[in-house]
């Protein structure tokens, strides 16, 4: 950062003059702003230093963090600085407390009038009296030196003095039995007191003060994201309101929309929360007696045997009686492959028959919620149910963006006093995205686990005790979220990729495409234009050639570049995808799908799952197509298989051809290179081979055409190994002879397994 940049931000900081001010960074800024300083060579102005630390302090009370460590910094600072601003900040903490224990006094309760007796008179001023020596003690010498709030708090201590003096009168005859004339000025005093405690309470910062007015959708606003859904819960509040004021005005309104609501969206978007908001703007609105949700799913609502379902329906209704009945996750009330003896529909008969009856329609709310897909399939299924939810009582929560994610992520640290250095939030992401791979995501859950499991990994690596910097236990850097994120170097699968035998051209095609993608995620990074990705592939080529291989360190490069989230593989084959019976093949698919998301899909001998117009593999391949639209960049789809069949396969179905542009043949191995393989295997498990060996098998290879390829080198050693041990004495041989493979025991390990291997 500049120096023009950092006396940009002293200027700014240095504009902060009253506490009725918003300061001019958040919280978050501050920490960030104090973080740089401590690990750059600027160094702050003491005043600019002290006034950010009395703006975090500010911003504590706000969050009503009152035990705070940073007096101690603000009480060293005040020692280098005499800006004002510290002290107005140190004392408004004692200004909260005594705000909150002056509300706790009702001074109407200590008036004197004429009639009383006495002993009630005596008894007031003796209380009053206690009170105001117990305030009194309250006072503080550590308060602002000038601003408004500190007036009138001298006001009030001045005022508490001068009653004590008074009522101190006012007991002291009424104790001698005297006739007091005092009872004017005493009343008086009392009063003026409640005046200062009035002005006091208005000069308080508003944040401190607590609204009992406060408007039903102040905390709607105050969520991140959901621009869509505010507007309309806002619109649906002024409807209410202005149905709410025609009726008042006599007007009636014979087909009323109806207070129940359908609330759909994925994990952790927040629909507990709006059903909460709605209860409660029912209830501010006079439409319900209370703002009480009675939360309650499958497992609480149907029984285990007749009768039980409709006796438990019944009894959560009566609890919501005057309130809200919220069902979460309502689909599984009525699951469609469940038996005979499921006892869900009773549960969704009777609470229509209670949404309509006499005794309990229109007296509760009923706020159902699920998964988007699941819930429409829900209601449309179940009339009885969806009249009862009218078109325009339906709220879909979106999934939040990413930039959402990070602001909830930011707060969830911010609560549990950490923040986020610039390069952690950017980090961050990656944690996000790798976790939102598929509709299971958590959404704003999801965000707050992660951020609670890197607060965990920080905590288990400090030490104690804890070092005096308090800065350090609140950061989370970009090492810290380094911890949780499992990317290893990226050029570690491509080494692998090298170190395959052969595959030249393969290799090649591979680079090609990883080095594409590469530069299309830098430029996204850049906000510059990029080339849409097209990875699904075609790998083509005899068994044993290195097809799955090659695609599982294809799956880890991708992921490596930035592409893929989880990069793993999940192999498939038509057994995986089809079923055999009708509406099954289309789930199987979609299944083995979402297995996949966020890595490659690798569906070998793909042309076995078309074997004509009726036969169900065709509805696999059409889920197959439907599904990478949908998913997009999400996964990667690789079929696989013998090449003229692959070939025909592709141009035989439209949607495949124009969906996988990308084709790899994986040639067979020359016998060089199948001579290799058999040295790597035979390093590799610490064996040896005669010299007459290699004769033998080169002379082999030229003589016969091999089937399998490197799964037929795989096989032969294992043969060879075994015959090996067969001739061996293990009592009497030496390490030698243990490690030596000789040319019979490829002999007769070539015959053991020609008749399956050779053409």
């Amino acid at each position: 950062m500049s120096t023009i940049e950092w006396k940009e931000i002293e200027e700014k900081i240095q504009s902060w003059n009253s506490l009725d001010e918003i300061p001019p960074y958040n919280e978050i800024e501050i920490l960030r702003i104090l973080d740089k300083v401590e690990q750059a060579t600027f160094t702050l102005q003491v005043d600019s230093e002290a006034l950010l630390y009395s703006m975090l302090a500010f911003y504590r009370l706000k969050r009503n963090v009152t035990d705070d460590h940073l007096n101690k910094h603000l009480e060293q600072l005040k020692q280098e600085s005499n800006h004002p601003m510290i002290a107005d900040v140190q004392a408004l903490k004692h200004y909260l407390s005594i705000y909150n224990d002056m509300q706790e006094i009702a001074l109407v309760q200590y008036h004197i009038r004429e009639t009383d007796f006495d002993p009630v008179k005596l008894k007031k001023a003796k209380a009053l009296l206690t009170e105001m020596d117990r305030l009194s003690k309250l006072k503080s010498i550590h308060t602002a030196s000038t601003n408004r709030i500190k007036k009138t708090y001298d006001q009030i201590f001045e005022q508490v003095e001068f009653i004590e003096d008074v009522a101190e009168s006012m007991v002291y005859t009424l104790e001698q039995r005297k006739s007091t004339k005092e009872i004017q000025p005493y009343n008086e005093a009392v009063e003026k007191l409640s005046y200062y405690i009035t002005l006091f309470y208005d000069a308080l910062p508003s944040f401190i003060k607590k609204e009992t007015t406060s408007d039903p959708l102040d905390e709607l606003t105050t969520m991140i994201g959901l621009d869509e859904v505010k507007d309309y819960i806002n619109h649906y509040y002024q409807y209410l309101k202005y149905q709410q004021k025609r009726k008042e005005a006599g007007f009636q309104m014979v087909d009323e929309q109806g207070l129940n609501m359908v609330i759909t969206g994925n994990p952790g978007t927040g629909k507990t929360t709006i059903a909460r908001l709605l209860a409660n703007i029912y209830y501010r609105l006079g439409l319900l007696e209370t703002n009480e949700v009675i939360e309650v799913n499958r497992s609480q609502l149907v029984g285990s045997f007749m009768g039980q379902s409709e006796e438990n329906t019944l009894n959560y209704v009566k609890k919501a009686l005057g309130g809200v009945l919220f069902i979460d996750e309502a689909y599984n009330l009525k699951r469609e492959d469940q038996a005979g003896n499921d006892y869900g529909q009773a549960v969704i008969d009777t609470l229509v028959s209670s949404m309509t009856s006499k005794e309990y329609a229109k007296k509760f709310a009923v706020i159902i919620a699920g998964y988007p897909d699941e819930m429409q399939h829900f209601l449309w299924s179940n009339q009885g149910l969806r009249s009862r939810f009218p078109d325009g009582n339906f709220i879909k929560l979106p999934d939040f963006s990413n930039e959402e994610l990070l602001q909830i992520a930011e707060d969830t640290a911010l609560q549990n006093d950490y923040f986020f250095t610039e390069q952690a939030r950017y980090r961050f992401l990656s944690l996000i995205e790798k976790a939102r791979v598929d509709e299971s995501f958590g959404n704003a859950r999801t965000v707050k686990d992660l951020v609670l499991k890197v607060i965990f990994h920080i905590g288990a690596r400090h030490e104690l005790p804890l070092a005096d910097n308090w800065l350090v236990h609140m950061r989370i850097s970009e090492e810290d979220i380094l911890v949780l994120d499992d990317q290893k170097g990226s050029a570690e699968p491509m080494e692998q990729l090298e170190q395959l035998i052969g595959l030249d051209n393969v290799k090649e095609e591979v680079k090609k495409l990883s080095a594409f993608v590469q530069v299309q995620q830098k430029r996204k990074s850049l906000q510059l234009p990029n080339v849409p990705v097209q990875l699904h592939s075609v790998f083509s080529g005899n068994p044993g050639t290195g097809k799955t291989t090659v695609a599982k360190l294809f799956a880890q490069i991708l992921k490596q570049s930035g592409l893929l989230k989880r990069g793993h593989l999940v192999v498939a084959s038509r057994s995986d995808l089809v079923a055999g019976f009708v509406g099954q093949t289309a789930t199987k698919t979609k299944n083995k799908v979402r297995e996949a998301l966020g890595g490659v899909l690798f569906i070998d001998e793909a042309y076995a799952l078309y074997r004509g117009e009726k036969d169900f593999g065709k509805e696999a391949i059409d889920t197959l197509v439907d599904e990478m639209t949908k998913h997009n960049e999400n996964i990667v789809i690789i079929l696989a298989g013998y090449k003229n069949e692959m070939e025909r396969f592709i141009t035989s179905n439209p949607g495949l051809e124009s969906r996988f542009k990308k084709y790899f043949h994986f040639q067979d191995y020359t016998k060089e290179e199948l001579l290799e393989m058999l040295r790597y295997h035979v390093r590799e498990f610490q064996y040896e081979l005669d010299d007459n060996v290699i004769d033998y098998l080169l002379k082999q290879f030229e003589d016969t055409t091999i089937s399998g390829n490197g799964r037929f080198i795989v096989n032969l050693i294992n043969e060879a190994i075994q015959y090996q041990a067969l001739r061996l004495d293990i009592e009497t041989e030496q390490i030698d002879k243990l490690k030596l493979l000789t040319k019979k025991d490829f002999e007769l390990a070539w015959k053991s397994i020609r008749g399956t291997n050779q053409q």
